[in-house]
């Protein structure tokens, strides 16, 4: 009981940040399923199956809240699907000793990403046009594999590639990727029920996973408007390195002084990555203080119209 209880609150403390970055649910309930010595199939397939319920919840309380762009949920919603379903049939075919290093080297990678990617600013882009098919499709495949191979991998791929096209507000780009992960959410797990069979679920974990999301769903979808995303990625992405690097270091056989000369290196890093996130968020803030100045200047300096010229 007390270990289901610690997974709900992991599936609702996973949601949150998922709702308010557009990614991480997987990557961090992924990870901690694989901290336990959960197998990466069955960490994985579990994950997606209760990713099903919590991304539904999402992406209705995305649509309540007008943060969804529906043509492109269109348009990169299908392709993540049948990339989500390649991934599963994959890692289900492939042993646990050779899926182990493979999911770890991802989720590290991803949380790599992440750290580098909140630790500056993104940049506007707006006069470049509407998000094309064509750049959609091949995102949502390749979102779609890793994502199921992973066991996450689906916010991390697809949210920053729509965010530094600059062509979306922020809270659509998140409220569409995590509306289309239901479609995703679906063919991973029907990829991992064809490859592992129904026993290839934890069905407790996911049921845990599923609650925790769902109470944590509609929250998420109102603090995307007020939750620094600067800080709340570094945040994640720093304990996604450190946790997977523990995988990676037990695959290889290091041992002696390297492990904590690893995790010395990866919390410098991470100490570094906060603290960028923390002058990019402060930067942005001043920059958006100013202009917003100019503008309220700029209005009262302005002639009403109708007033007699003097």
């Amino acid at each position: 009981m007390r270990k289901l209880l610690i997974l709900a609150l992991v599936g609702l403390a996973a949601q949150l940040v998922d709702g308010a970055l557009g990614m991480a649910y997987g990557l961090t309930s992924s990870t901690l399923l694989l901290f336990a010595g959960v197998a990466p199939a069955a960490a994985s397939a579990s994950v997606h199956l209760a990713e099903i319920g919590t991304t539904l919840a999402a992406g209705v309380s995305h649509w309540r809240f007008g943060n969804v762009d529906w043509r492109v949920v269109t348009r990169i919603a299908m392709p993540g699907a049948i990339g989500a379903f390649a991934g599963a049939t994959f890692l289900s075919s492939i042993s646990t000793e050779a899926a182990a290093p493979w999911m770890a080297a991802i989720l590290f990678t991803l949380g790599a990403y992440l750290l580098i990617r909140f630790a500056r600013p993104l940049r506007a882009n707006r006069a470049a046009g509407r998000l094309r098919g064509r750049f959609l499709a091949p995102l949502g495949l390749v979102a779609g594999f890793i994502d199921a191979t992973g066991g996450g991998g689906w916010g991390p791929v697809a949210t920053p590639a729509l965010l530094v096209s600059g062509r979306m507000e922020p809270r659509k780009v998140i409220g569409s990727v995590d509306t289309a992960e239901f479609l995703v959410a679906g063919a991973a797990s029907a990829g991992f029920l064809i490859g592992l069979g129904s026993e290839g679920f934890l069905l407790s974990t996911v049921a845990a996973l599923l609650i925790g999301g769902l109470i944590a769903a509609p929250i998420a979808a109102w603090l995307v408007r007020i939750v620094p995303a600067q800080l709340l990625g570094a945040t994640i992405g720093g304990v996604i390195v450190l946790t997977n690097a523990r995988a990676l270091l037990r695959v290889g056989e290091l041992g002696g002084p390297v492990p904590s000369l690893v995790y010395a290196v990866l919390g410098a890093g991470w100490l570094v990555a906060l603290a960028l996130a923390v002058r990019a968020l402060r930067r942005t803030r001043q920059a958006r203080a100013i202009t917003e100045a100019a503008l309220a200047a700029r209005a009262a300096t302005a002639p009403v119209a109708g007033a007699p010229l003097s």
